[in-house]
């Protein structure tokens, strides 16, 4: 490829609106380009380095057994109200409606439409076990779309889904998917970890994220290092809280005292009351699929919302209003208790932490007031004991009893085990050898494969651009001739190279620009081909090119030998990469 047959628009500045590092590289290095909020036109160089992500993702996923499928983006919605998601999905589906008023959903996944297939194609044992993949077009509807790529509206996705005659088979299609992850990401020249995860709206019982450490990320991850222990915050477990809860001596029954304009944890903690958080409870009402429930915490622990979720079996859940609490309590936020007349009908949650607690001080459900002597097992009517509480940094690992840390990193892939919860909904059954009809067992993995790609550029990058792993490079090598008038040497020998290196396999860009070295350097380098093979005049004189890999130092290099020293620089960077998965 001659660099100016192609299209190839960097820009020196910063784009104002490109809030991380991946996403102005992205735009800077003229990979894409943003048409409006969350969505973007990919530029030829940055479709050539997408095309090699979705093709190491389509080999691996051939070596696992998966069988490439394209399912329609367009879907009805009538799958989706079978499922119970589209309900539970409707803050980030898309619909649309045809010249008739009918509606339609445009597929942020394929759950619902793999499911029907199944359903129809699949009838016996025989034809089990099964793993179906695409690499297609989703579409979700983000409120804030942001850092490019990463948080899109529309984006390119691979997921894959398996059907299998029993849950042990199902734990092997779930190894095999979670290997082939493994090596995928490696290939592609991202260190990404797994992490255990909360299912959330897809559902199921088994989940692992794939993460690539990220001061960016929009994830927390909470890890051991002693136990190799590590979790999604939204699914992460420890010992509990540094502080003990406390276990007093109360008396026969709490004792309400007046807490005029105190209404929150920290208020109760300072004069004249000084009660320490750890010794509140803290209440929170929120509506549970259309019921109050009330999640009790200690006054220091944070609510994780999709442990609420989880543990509680609701589809949705969200904090009640005002107005809902006081006619669930008869009192206002800052003010409430689950010591004392809530009614029957309420469902009380209580986490882990307040379990034995004694000596304890919570709302009154009497605006101003509080009770303080609280013992929790006495006095608190509690429906289910769970873990509800944000683990913080700091606190001990369950296994190992080592301090747990924290650190943000960016989601690439999610693999579920889904159990049958699709597949008895639609139908998807097969004949057992004992001519028993059962529903077929899931699992579902999915990677963004948009999102891959600027993780690749968030995780390697410097002040002069990108820094590409060779197997996802637009180009390997970008030959640079620093003078291109017709017939000059340096152009001469560069189109020579250029022939040789083509013919022998090796991905070459050459910049046929008639511009000034440092452009076309500072271009190279923003772009971030692996390796550049320059050639000027002064060095040629001297019967030498100069090669330099990026982020490396300048090589000087006899002109005979270049050809054979560029094959052999890449070959040992690809397979480099191809090691690392195996």
């Amino acid at each position: 490829m001659r660099w100016t047959q192609t299209f190839l628009p960097t820009l020196k500045e910063v784009p104002s609106d490109a809030e991380i590092v991946s996403h102005q590289l992205l735009l800077r290095a003229g990979l894409v380009r943003k048409l409006t909020g969350g969505l973007y036109t990919f530029l030829p160089m940055g479709l050539r380095a997408l095309k090699k992500v979705e093709a190491i993702i389509r080999q691996e996923m051939d070596r696992a057994g998966g069988i490439e499928v394209l399912m329609p983006a367009l879907q009805p919605p009538d799958i989706w109200q079978q499922s119970g998601r589209y309900e539970s999905a409707r803050d980030v589906l898309f619909k649309v409606k045809d010249s008739a008023q009918r509606e339609w959903v445009l597929g942020p996944t394929h759950e619902e439409v793999i499911t029907t297939l199944a359903a129809a194609e699949i009838n016996s044992y025989r034809q089990l076990p099964k793993c179906f993949y695409q690499v297609q077009l989703k579409f979700r509807d983000e409120i804030r779309p942001r850092f490019g790529l990463m948080r899109a509206k529309e984006f390119i996705m691979k997921d894959a889904y398996s059907f299998d005659a029993t849950d042990e088979g199902a734990m092997v299609s779930y190894k095999k998917m979670y290997d082939a992850y493994t090596r995928i990401f490696a290939r592609c020249g991202l260190k990404a970890f797994p992490v255990e995860a909360d299912t959330g709206v897809i559902g199921g019982n088994y989940s692992h994220e794939f993460m690539v450490p990220a001061e960016t990320g929009e994830n927390d991850v909470v890890y051991c290092e002693v136990s190799g222990y590590a979790a999604n915050i939204e699914k992460a477990t420890s010992r509990g809280a540094l502080t003990p809860t406390p276990d007093v001596s109360t008396g026969a029954a709490p004792e309400k005292f007046a807490t005029p304009g105190v209404v929150t944890i920290e208020a109760l903690t300072a004069a004249p009351h000084q009660v320490p958080a750890a010794s509140q409870v803290k209440t929170l009402v929120y509506v549970a699929d259309s019921k109050t429930i009330l999640v009790l915490l200690r006054g220091d622990d944070q609510l994780n919302e999709a442990k609420l979720l989880a543990r509680t079996g609701a589809i949705q859940a969200r904090p009640a209003t005002p107005d809902e609490c006081f006619s669930a309590l008869g009192a206002r936020p800052g003010s409430l208790g689950a010591a004392q007349n809530v009614p029957s009908t309420v469902s009380v949650y209580a986490d882990e932490q307040l379990r034995n607690a004694r000596g304890m001080t919570t709302g009154a459900n009497d605006d101003g007031f509080h009770l303080r002597h609280v013992d929790v097992d006495r006095d608190i009517r509690v429906s289910q004991w769970a873990d509800f509480r944000t683990v913080a940094a700091g606190e001990l690992a369950v296994v190992s009893g080592q301090p747990l840390k924290i650190r943000r990193a960016i989601e690439v892939g999610h693999v579920f085990k889904l159990g049958t919860k699709y597949s008895e909904k639609l139908n998807s059954t097969f004949l057992a050898e004992n001519g028993l009809r059962h529903p077929t067992v899931m699992g579902c993995y999915g990677i963004g494969v948009t999102r891959t790609l600027q993780a690749v550029i968030e995780q390697g990058n410097d002040k002069d651009g990108i820094i590409w792993p060779i197997s996802v490079a637009p180009f390997e090598v970008c030959l640079t001739p620093l003078n291109v008038t017709p017939g000059a040497p340096t152009l001469v020998l560069a189109e020579k190279l250029y022939a040789e290196l083509t013919a022998a396999g090796i991905e070459v860009i050459l910049d046929d620009r008639d511009d000034r070295p440092g452009v076309k350097f500072k271009d190279s380098e923003l772009v971030g081909f692996p390796l550049r093979l320059g050639i000027g005049e002064k060095s040629l004189a001297k019967g030498q090119v100069e090669l330099k890999p990026r982020g490396g130092a300048l090589m000087a290099v006899p002109v005979e030998e270049a050809v054979a020293r560029v094959i052999e620089w890449v070959k040992t960077e690809r397979a480099s990469l191809q090691t690392v998965s195996d």
